[in-house]
């Protein structure tokens, strides 16, 4: 299913190769640290619990709200117009962080804000533009269908660690950070290194040992980089590096080809 909310370095374009991915392994619970629009989430089965959180409070409260109380947040979120005005209006407004109105805002803001980005300024509040989406419709089954494959979950706003002592042995963690540095030896990405640096690249490594100590699963996404491939390349593990097509930029935007890592310890399959 498609995920409700529009995420920049969204994983819609590996869906189709999860299958490939996952092989012959039974997984019990899976964890994604890294949630932003949960695309992985939403395109898989769930029989058991999983574990979902995000560094992003406002996103997460937005996924428990969508979880607990669909039909509150669809009459909240109908209260919006998407013009210029209301978007900047709405932009402005101060709101607790745990609540449905700012779940409502949230979504409206993410649905009309341009390309659907998530950028604060150094107070902390949300500064994208307009994205003068002029033929945009929100289809609300969207929020009740996430909202039942939400239901046995598990939502979390912190580092991604949070979960760490939940992980059992056969867990899947999927792993999808802010990329620190761009693809194809390009060089370092000046916002995202602040919000996730090399430093953390590593501290992410050592946490990968730590899910294969648990005897876990794991599949990290990163750039298709030098010193990605440096910091993650273990040996007995996978690495797959995959070409996307990707759009950059707004209403003029250009499609180019990027690559992509993948590393997990999920034994391929033999097909022969």
């Amino acid at each position: 299913m498609e995920p409700f909310v529009r995420w920049a370095g969204g994983k819609t374009w590996l869906i189709p190769h999860m299958a490939d991915l996952l092989g012959e392994v039974h997984i019990e619970h899976y964890h994604e640290p890294f949630l932003g629009g949960g695309a992985i989430f939403f395109s898989l089965d769930h029989p058991k619990k999983s574990y979902l959180s995000d560094a992003n409070s406002q996103l997460i409260n937005t996924y428990i709200q969508v979880r607990d109380n669909p039909d509150g947040l669809i009459e909240e979120f109908q209260k919006f117009h998407n013009t210029e005005a209301d978007y900047y209006r709405i932009r402005e407004e101060i709101t607790a962080d745990c609540t449905i109105a700012n779940a409502a805002r949230f979504l409206f803001l993410n649905q009309t804000s341009y390309n659907g980005l998530y950028r604060v300024n150094r107070k902390g509040r949300y500064n994208v533009p307009y994205g003068f989406r002029d033929t945009w419709e929100y289809d609300v089954q969207r929020i009740r269908d996430a909202s039942e494959k939400l239901k046995n979950t598990r939502i979390t706003a912190g580092d991604f660690e949070v979960n760490k002592y939940r992980i059992k042995k056969n867990d899947l963690v999927f792993l999808d950070p802010p990329y620190t540095v761009s693809h194809n030896n390009n060089g370092f990405i000046a916002y995202n290194k602040n919000l996730f640096s090399l430093a953390d690249q590593k501290r992410l490594k050592r946490f990968i040992e730590y899910i294969k100590r648990k005897g876990a699963f794991y599949i990290l996404t990163n750039a298709a980089h030098a010193t990605i491939r440096e910091i993650f390349l273990t040996q007995g593990d996978r690495i797959i590096e995959l070409q996307r097509s990707s759009l950059i930029g707004g209403k003029y935007a250009m499609r180019t080809t990027i690559s992509e890592y993948i590393f997990t310890n999920i034994p391929e399959v033999n097909h022969e």
